[in-house]
């Protein structure tokens, strides 16, 4: 803040004279025009400057505060001849100080703005904190536009001890101000008849402040006004100020056709108090209007000899017998928890409840069980009934098998249930009419089930001083508060009735004004956090609104209870002729909620009530946007790209950007980077004496626990200090790079930082994240969602085990992370309107007011927003100014001007030639991981192998079962690699999460450990590293690979950082593709494998087959044995246009080793149909694993004891058993399956082969359930229909050998000129019988 800034005001009063007292101990200058000579008196002592008009007081100043109280002053003060716009400059802030009405407000908002008169005007409404926290401060509640509230936000944190902001139009702050009087009036009105009830009742009205305003009945207003009324402090002219205001709200109310029930009938009980003051009682007390209204002496029992409840209850106790026995009835969830406590107390219990499985969980609780009350009430000294209503009650004392018959004479009933005093009045005659002197206490509990079962319940008490005494010892072990009501039996339900009756009141009143505040377009949450500091909060607004907000209607109290409770005070004020108009307007829209089916939720949801009525909706919670219509929607971006300018400026400011990355993902958008993997003071000397414009320090501190996190932070921050020290002519600014859908460990890495580097001017906040899609608008920060913007809180990011948040907005995010310590008034804000009409001259100047230590959060929606705002800030450390930096990756690129990059290809870094496969490791588990995990297994089947690691092995079984998984991945893996295909290692895709944070944490190290372990044991050098996810990438560079630096070269795809591994590492130069959880759509992860892994033929066996299912036909595999036989498959399979395999039995590949391989496989890479390779007949795991690594594309393993039969003899034994081969694809996973139903290896006899095609018929059954496709060895001498039922049956592959073998004899048994002749003879009779085969196979064409 420049320190000649100077605020004017027109008009002052008590709370804007601390507004401008606030501004000059901030350093202001402050100048102001006021009639009032007092006031002007107080200022000047202040150090204020007077002013002769309103013209002068806002001439030359940067804000104007403007004091409206009436409407009439507007024209006077604002368009008068000597009124402010006179001389008033353009971009002066004007802030309203008006009570007046939101619409006239608005009125004159677009009567400045629309005569370009005021560029920011913004409305406050000023008023005193009520709560415990902010009682007697200063709060500003403020709205208008989001520039506006940009630019004013410094001034009015300045004024104020809390401010609450509500962005769009002007008028917000005075809604929420009619929201607040609306309760406000209720709430006195409820109160009066609260205590008139009580007093009515016999209650001594200190008796009930006392206990309530301790109780969920208390509100602001009973707190603090009924001591006032009971003494006769306040008159009656309070009536016409509440009748004024609550009658502009119901107009509002009106004019937007909204229903609000309680504040009408509260209104017109306050009219009705008005129309009883009249004439010589002009001066009356408050106390007596209302006793007027509710034929109810107050007074005289108000001034009655008060005692202490608690103190009664000491007594009470102090005198209490022994109790041996306890019968307790209804064990439900309040019961359940006080009758176990009495056991744990060391009481003899027995218990009784109509839900037998309770009973059972009572008795393994070391309860005893009765059959029906009367057995629970035999020989008990004393009985609990803690059921629902007085119709159990009924049923439990003198139903069929009642407790009554069965209790001893002289035992004492305690009666906890909530029921009408009369009820238990009229009981205890009935008691005592039955001649066994029973004792009835009366006795209702508030608490909750948790207070129930560790035995701290609040209970309210009475009856006779014997039934007390008898019971004392009792009562005292299950309450934390035990008051003692003086009276007749039935004076603790009175109590209790008392507090229903406001608590009910309470809850239905908080729905209306919520619902009243959504209707009149409030942030519900923000009205929520400002009516919890005002005069307008209750106990049961605090604590039910949050439900309405989560729209979470779990029933922790359900809404019938109410219907109930209200009902019972319904009754006792007929019963007593006292009129309560509130709390019969509340038991009816309890009634209706329940008539709505919303009876057995939670009794916040009485706001459906409304919700229903009017379509609003009272749930915080912010909707999901089109992205497009938003874009479109803000200013056109700063014209002039700061790129080159941020350039220049680094050549004057020597500050080297040193980002400490929490994971490997903040490289995202860097390159010709450096970034170090551990933080020696040698490393970090050896990096700043290099000058580099930025360098990263990879942290990993999203995986340890927040204290490791702050360790850690504090020793790489003292490693840095002492490393500059050692520099000449060095400094630096860091970054904490966190992810940018806001996880991590903040605050505390802030803190710790700031711990050794010293207070900044500022904390930076900037998520903004293009490439993955994190856009921050209007201080919302929101994750992209193909087309959509979802705002952050709503994505499953903010689930996160370890690292999970409710707010979206940031400012709130803030204070949420910090606890409150940050409050989200407090948060300054850089707008997209300020980056894109301002400029990076208004950043700077934004962040050069900044009072030292301030939070800034950077909204962005661009590249050039970032741009403009990095520039802004580098001006700002120019002229002398510190921030700490908690960014995502696009802030780096900006700060230093980086200018984007294509994505890095394999012949970029020389690679391409390598023909080992790749290893993709995924560890991360964010649901767009596994997405893009399925789509990669889905596009690149051909390419991909797969190995999955069960992360229950890892994390949750024994020490020899994770040995077993990791040694079984690292063996799979480095077959699979070093057989030129891409290696996934995934881990299992089901989430398991710990109790706590802590114990996530620690399931996800042993995950990431195990990883770590299994890449560290993989010998074969992969042709490029994948690693998916932020810990996983971190822990593979640093523990599996052992790199102490690498390169950033740039990226694999955009938002998707590309390394080259340092010399020290493993694998020297080998690129490291960090690939973030949470970046790119489905298809990302399936791009960068196909970009990078090695070239192949296009086609696969599997795929082959795949086709030929669908189009009904076989495809032939033609045994090969030297270059003749390829080049006949080929020819054939060119000129039929139909796909082939080229298989290699074992004694081919014995013979032709090598080089045969390599020629099938140059044959089938020049094909022009598809051709694939297979190696046929394998017979052990080292034969398999050599065909893998020479290039085969497919691999036939024999069955143990289950060769085909090579001769005609043999068949009848070797026919496939169908429970056998259903046991073998289970076992295998395998993708095709050979199959015997008469067919063999060799000659058939003349009569041809006998094939069993009901058996192949249930193998086909087989084969389509488990995904596998049949394949039929033998195919030469099998009859042309045969072939074709064979296929029609569900036959994919047919093995052709011998006529193939035969031809090619044949060819040579007559003379050639040369041996070029042989080969061509030999091949053009092997190429007819293909070709003939393949139009038989149905294949032909099919290319």
């Amino acid at each position: 803040m420049a320190s000649r800034e100077v605020v004017g005001f027109v008009g002052l009063d008590e709370l804007s004279l601390e507004l401008a007292s606030s501004l000059i101990r901030h350093g202001y200058k402050v100048q102001a025009f006021e009639i009032s000579e007092s006031m002007i008196h107080e200022l000047l002592k202040l150090g204020g400057v007077q002013c002769a008009s309103p013209n002068e007081a806002g001439r030359d100043v940067t804000t104007l505060i403007v004091l409206i109280s009436h409407v009439d002053q507007i024209n006077d003060l604002i368009f008068g001849t000597e009124g402010v716009l006179k001389d008033l400059n353009k971009d002066t802030i004007v802030i309203l100080n008006s009570t007046i009405l939101p619409s006239l407000i608005q009125n004159l908002d677009k009567r400045l703005t629309d005569n370009t008169q005021v560029a920011y005007l913004v409305d406050i409404y000023v008023s005193r904190g009520m709560s415990e926290a902010f009682n007697g401060k200063v709060m500003v509640t403020t709205s208008g536009r989001s520039d506006s509230i940009a630019r004013a936000r410094p001034i009015l944190s300045a004024m104020c001890e809390k401010l609450y902001i509500f962005e769009g139009e002007v008028g917000a702050a005075s809604k929420s101000k009619m929201v607040s009087e609306l309760l406000e009036g209720i709430h006195l009105v409820a109160s009066v008849e609260a205590v008139s009830l009580g007093t009515k009742a016999g209650i001594h009205p200190w008796i009930i402040y006392d206990i309530i305003s301790n109780a969920a009945g208390n509100s602001w207003v009973f707190k603090n006004l009924v001591p006032q009324l009971l003494k006769g402090n306040t008159r009656h002219h309070v009536l016409n100020i509440f009748v004024q205001k609550l009658g502009v709200i119901l107009d509002t109310a009106k004019s937007l056709t909204f229903p609000l029930p309680l504040l009408a009938a509260t209104h017109q009980q306050l009219l009705l108090g008005t129309s009883l003051v009249y004439g010589p009682d002009d001066d009356i007390t408050l106390l007596k209007v209302w006793e007027k209204v509710h034929g109810v002496n107050i007074t005289d029992a108000a001034n009655a000899e008060p005692y202490s409840p608690e103190l009664l209850a000491t007594q009470v106790t102090a005198e209490s017998s022994t109790v041996r026995r306890v019968g307790f009835i209804g064990l439900g969830a309040m019961g359940f928890g006080m009758a176990t406590h009495l056991l744990r107390s060391n009481f003899c219990v027995i218990g009784y409840d109509v839900y037998k499985p309770t009973l059972t969980r009572f008795a393994n609780a070391g309860g005893l069980v009765g059959n029906f009350p009367a057995e629970v009430s035999k020989d008990v000294d004393v009985l609990i009934i803690m059921v629902t209503n007085e119709a159990q009650v009924e049923s439990v004392l003198y139903g069929e098998f009642g407790a009554l018959s069965a209790l001893p004479s002289g035992a004492a009933i305690i009666l906890s249930s909530t029921v009408s005093p009369g009820y238990v009045s009229q009981l205890e005659h009935r008691l005592q009419s039955e001649g066994k002197n029973l004792k009835l206490v009366d006795a209702p509990v508030s608490g909750g089930v948790k207070r129930a079962s560790n035995g701290t319940l609040t209970i309210i008490a009475s009856g006779t001083d014997e039934a007390l005494k008898s019971t004392g010892l009792v009562l005292e072990a299950l309450s934390e508060k035990l008051y003692v009501i003086k009276g007749v039996c039935g004076s603790g339900s009175g109590v209790k009735m008392v507090n229903q009756l406001l608590a009910g009141v309470h809850i239905a009143s908080a729905a209306e004004a919520m619902a009243f505040g959504a209707r009149l377009g409030l942030n519900t949450r923000l009205l929520f956090d400002f009516i919890i500091n005002s005069g307008g909060t209750s106990w049961m607004f605090e604590n039910r609104v949050p439900h309405m907000l989560d729209n979470d209607y779990t029933p922790y109290s359900a809404l019938d209870i109410f219907v109930k409770d209200l009902g019972i005070v319904s009754r006792e004020s007929s019963t007593h002729r006292v009129p309560l108009h509130i709390s019969t307007v509340a038991h009816q829209l309890f009634l209706s909620g329940s008539a709505a089916g919303w009876g057995r939720q939670d009794d916040a949801g009485v706001v459906k009530v409304y919700e229903i009525l009017t379509g609003v909706k009272v749930e915080g919670k912010l909707s999901a946007l089109r992205k497009e219509v938003v874009l479109q929607s803000l200013p056109p971006e700063w014209p002039q790209d700061p790129i080159n300018d941020i350039k220049r400026l680094h050549e004057k400011n020597s500050k080297v950007l040193v980002v400490l990355d929490d994971d490997p993902t903040g490289t995202q958008t860097v390159h010709d980077i450096e970034v170090l993997t551990e933080w020696s003071i040698e490393s970090l000397i050896d990096q700043l004496t290099k000058s580099p414009k930025c360098f990263f320090i990879l942290t990993n501190s999203r995986s340890l626990s927040s204290e490791k996190a702050s360790t850690l932070i504090r020793d790489i921050c003292n490693n840095l200090q002492s490393a500059a020290k050692s520099v000449a002519n060095i400094d630096y600014t860091v970054v904490l790079r966190g992810d940018s859908t806001l996880r991590g460990h903040f605050p505390e890495e802030a803190d710790s930082a700031v711990s050794v580097l010293g207070e900044m001017d500022a904390w930076i906040i900037c998520p903004f994240f293009l490439q993955g899609g994190r856009y921050t608008i209007g201080d919302v920060h929101y994750v992209a969602d193909s087309d959509q913007l979802v705002p952050a809180g709503d994505t499953e990011f903010a689930k996160d085990a370890a690292f999970g948040y409710k707010s979206s907005n940031l400012r709130e995010w803030v204070e949420e992370k910090t606890a409150g310590r940050i409050p989200a008034s407090s948060v300054i804000s850089i707008s997209i309107q300020l980056l894109r009409k301002g400029g990076p001259d208004a950043v700077c100047e934004c962040l050069c007011s900044l009072q030292k230590g301030s939070t800034c959060i950077v909204n962005a929606a661009s590249e050039r927003d970032m741009a403009v705002f990095a520039l802004g800030m580098l001006q700002a450390e120019l002229r002398g100014k510190s921030f700490l930096c908690r960014t995502a990756a696009s802030f780096v690129s900006s700060r230093i001007g980086i200018i984007p990059q294509a994505p890095i290809l394999p012949k970029d870094l020389g690679v391409s030639k390598e023909r080992n496969g790749g290893l993709i490791v995924v560890g991360s588990y964010v649901p767009k991981t596994t997405k893009q995990v399925e789509e990669l297994k889905s596009q690149c089947s051909q390419i991909l192998r797969s190995v999955e690691v069960s992360v229950e092995k890892l994390a949750m079984r024994s020490n020899e079962e994770r040995e077993e998984e990791i040694s079984r991945t690292v063996e799979m893996a480095d077959i699979y690699i070093r057989a030129h295909k891409e290696t996934l290692i995934m881990t299992s895709r089901e989430l398991i999460t710990g109790k706590n944070a802590s114990d996530s944490l620690e399931i996800n190290f042993k995950v990431s450990s195990a990883l770590v372990e299994i890449v560290k044991r993989i010998t074969t050098k992969p042709r490029y590293i994948l690693a998916k996810g932020g810990i996983t990438s971190s822990d593979l560079a640093t523990k599996a690979l052992g790199a102490r630096c690498a390169k950033i070269v740039g990226q694999a795809l955009a938002g998707v950082p590309l390394w080259q591994l340092g010399p020290e590492s493993r694998h020297p130069g080998v690129p490291y593709i960090v690939f973030p959880g949470n970046v790119g759509d489905s298809k990302a992860l399936a791009e960068v494998v196909k970009s990078w892994a090695h070239p192949v033929r296009l086609s696969s066996t599997k795929e082959l087959l795949i086709n030929a299912e669908k189009g009904g036909y076989a495809v032939g595999a033609f045994n090969v044995y030297n270059l003749e036989g390829v080049e006949a498959v080929i020819a054939a399979a060119e000129e039929q246009q139909s796909p082939a395999i080229l298989q290699i039995h074992p004694s081919a590949l014995k013979q032709g080793g090598i080089p045969l391989v390599a020629c099938c496989i140059s044959a089938a890479e020049q094909a022009s149909v598809p051709i694939t390779i297979h190696f046929d007949h394998g017979t052990s795991k080292q034969d398999l694993v050599e065909a893998l690594e020479l290039g085969f594309d497919s691999v036939m393993e024999d069955c143990p004891g289950q060769k085909m039969a090579s001769t005609v003899e043999d068949y009848e034994a070797r026919l496939t058993d169908v429970t056998q081969a259903q046991k073998f694809i289970d076992e295998t996973g395998v993708d095709a399956l050979a199959v015997c139903i008469g067919n063999v290896h060799g000659n058939y006899p003349a009569s041809g082969p006998n094939l069993r095609f009901n058996l192949l018929k249930e193998l086909h059954a087989l084969s389509m359930k488990k995904g596998v496709f049949l394949v039929l060895h033998g195919a030469s001498g099998v009859p042309m229909e045969l072939v074709k039922e064979c296929i029609k049956q569900g036959v994919r592959k047919f093995n052709v050998n011998t006529e193939v073998r035969k031809a090619y004899m044949d060819s040579l048994s007559s003379p050639k000129k040369d041996l070029v002749n042989v080969m061509t003879s030999a091949k053009e009779a092997m190429k007819v019988v293909i070709a003939e085969k393949m139009r038989l196979f149905g294949s032909a064409g099919k290319a």
